[in-house]
């Protein structure tokens, strides 16, 4: 079975700061991936960064990073340096051999 779990408030930050958003989940599949999406007020799904699990180093892309630590089964993303653009809802999903799995989000504002 596959679970994917994000826990944490909303979260209010300033502007330059560095913030982390947490992500943990469980699966017996060998191989998947996870990923890191942003909703913001105006609705649609945009795509961050994702990581794949038999990859050696934390994915990184632009201000988005991931903290990508297997044996926790946790998949945290840092964003550096904040904007007032970054405001959004975000969400940590999972593609597995099996399933595919969303958690229901964290907001983030500034």
């Amino acid at each position: 079975a596959q679970k994917i779990t994000q826990t944490q408030p909303a979260m209010f930050m300033q502007e330059k700061e560095a913030v982390t958003l947490d992500c943990t989940y469980d699966t017996s599949d060998q191989n998947y991936g996870l990923f890191w999406y942003k909703q913001p007020s105006s609705g649609e799904m945009i795509f961050l960064i994702h990581q794949e699990s038999y990859d050696k180093q934390n994915a990184t892309e632009g201000r988005y990073s991931l903290n990508f630590q297997k044996a926790r089964k946790s998949i945290n993303l840092i964003i550096s340096a904040s904007q007032v653009g970054d405001s959004a809802m975000y969400f940590c999903a999972m593609r597995g051999d099996t399933v595919t799995g969303t958690a229901r989000g964290v907001e983030h504002k500034l």
